[in-house]
C-alpha cells in the first residue's frame, strides 16, 4: 500500500479473497498445501484469459493479466527445471511400473501427490507422453 503499486495490491487482495471464499465455502481453515492450490488455480485462470485476450487483439486486458500473473507466481514455491522434471517423471514411471500410454493417470497422480506446487503439471504431462509414446 505504502508504495503505491496498486497492480500488486490488487493482485494480494483477489489472492486473499480467493482464500477466505474457500474457507467461507467449505467451512475450514486452509492449510499451505491448500492455499497453494488456490494460487496455482487463479495462475491456470490467469494464463487461460492471457491466451484468449491475446486472440481477441485485446492486449490492454492480456497485459493486466499478465502483471497479475506475475504477482500470483511469486507466492508460489520455487518451479521445478524442465531437466528436474525429467527426472521426476522418469522416478515417477518407474515407481508405479507405467508401460503406455493408459498409465499417464497414475504418473500424472503420483507427480501430483508428491510435487504439488512446484511442478508445471501441463509440462510434466508432455514429458510423460513423450516417454510413455502416448
Amino acid at each position: 500500500m505504502r508504495a503505491k503499486d496498486a497492480a500488486r495490491l490488487s493482485a494480494i487482495r483477489l489472492i486473499l479473497a480467493a482464500i477466505k471464499q474457500r474457507e467461507v465455502d467449505e467451512r475450514v481453515e486452509l492449510d499451505d498445501a491448500a492455499v497453494v492450490g488456490v494460487i496455482e488455480k487463479m495462475i491456470k485462470q490467469r494464463r487461460e484469459s492471457i491466451t484468449q485476450f491475446e486472440k481477441g487483439g485485446r492486449t490492454d486486458l492480456a497485459d493486466a493479466e499478465k502483471a497479475e500473473l506475475q504477482v500470483l507466481s511469486a507466492y508460489l514455491p520455487a518451479q521445478m527445471s524442465d531437466a528436474e522434471i525429467a527426472q521426476a517423471v522418469d522416478a515417477a514411471i518407474a515407481q508405479s511400473g507405467a508401460t503406455g500410454a493408459k498409465d499417464m493417470g497414475k504418473v500424472m497422480g503420483a507427480l501430483k501427490a508428491k510435487y504439488s506446487g512446484q511442478m508445471d503439471f501441463a509440462k510434466a504431462g508432455a514429458v510423460i507422453k513423450g516417454v510413455l509414446g502416448a
